[in-house]
């Protein structure tokens, strides 16, 4: 294979696996804030505790690192419902100022937290054999894991398009997120709507945060330094948009590293440029409400 060709190729395929990790890890803020219209700036937060829930099965109670990952999404999502229900909830009709004002904070409270139970060294989990070495697709060995990622990322897509496109309560989502006083008109229970995808997009955060381990390490302060990724996919794909949301992953995740791989030097200059370029065309993102 050409030198040139090679290079391509891993360019495309490690983009798609951090694209992947950015969805999975996006989708869920982009509805909540698309179908609340509330700045949770402490979806790092949940990401960051799912990984570290994740890190404590596999390294003290020896379960396997996929179950970890459910286990993690499951019971974030679950331990989120309160803070929707008892402190989100409070804040709805606050001003943008007050809501990132909790949210950061809630935020750092976790990095504290997390930072005194488990300290600020990055943290590792082992995988399963299967998901270490290399896969042969023939023409070209890719590393196991971060075809699990894609693997898995394009499972999640095809559930929530399912989930969001294909049945009843997709439909009530979809219905509160363009038209929230419509919705409500007609009988669909807004409030319990956001419970149940609060906690969806939680579990998800979760669910990313307990990838992202292998990929970048865990610290205390992912909470706050991969929101900024999360954010940027949210508003280039548009808030509570699952395609825009897909979209956004796609372009940012293969022009980061494009740019990682061609331009080593220049850093995350790629993402942040593609972010203000899409922004000035498209203030709302790909598929946002103008």
């Amino acid at each position: 294979m050409p030198h040139i060709v090679s290079i391509a190729v891993s360019i495309l395929f490690d983009g798609l696996a951090y694209a992947m990790f950015l969805f999975i890890t996006s989708v869920g803020l982009s509805v909540t804030m698309g179908l609340m219209n509330f700045v949770n700036l402490a979806h790092g937060a949940f990401a960051m505790a799912g990984g570290y829930i994740v890190v404590t099965l596999t390294r003290s109670s020896g379960v396997d690192f996929v179950p970890a990952l459910i286990i993690a999404a499951v019971t974030v999502g679950a331990a989120s419902v309160p803070f929707e229900r008892y402190l989100y909830r409070r804040l709805y009709k606050a001003t943008d100022l007050e809501q990132v004002l909790l949210t950061i904070g809630l935020a750092f409270m976790a990095i504290a937290v997390f930072t005194y139970f488990y300290g600020p060294i990055p943290k590792s989990v082992p995988l399963p054999r299967w998901l270490q070495g290399d896969v042969n697709l023939g023409f070209r060995a890719f590393p196991s894991y971060r075809a699990f990622l894609i693997v898995l990322g394009a499972a999640l897509i095809a559930v929530l398009w399912y989930a969001f496109e294909r049945t009843n309560i997709g439909a009530k989502i979809r219905a509160a997120v363009d038209n929230r006083r419509m919705a409500e008109s007609v009988g669909i229970n807004v409030d319990r709507l956001f419970t149940l995808t609060f906690a969806l997009g939680s579990a998800l955060a979760a669910l990313g945060g307990g990838l992202a381990i292998q990929l970048f390490g865990l610290t205390p302060s992912f909470a706050v330094i991969y929101l900024v990724l999360f954010l940027i996919v949210v508003a280039v794909g548009g808030l509570g948009s699952l395609k825009g949301t897909l979209l956004a992953a796609l372009i940012l995740g293969v022009f980061d590293t494009a740019g990682k791989y061609l331009l080593a030097d220049a850093g995350g200059f790629f993402i942040y440029a593609v972010t203000v370029l899409v922004l000035l065309v498209k203030p709302a993102g790909f598929y946002g409400r103008e």
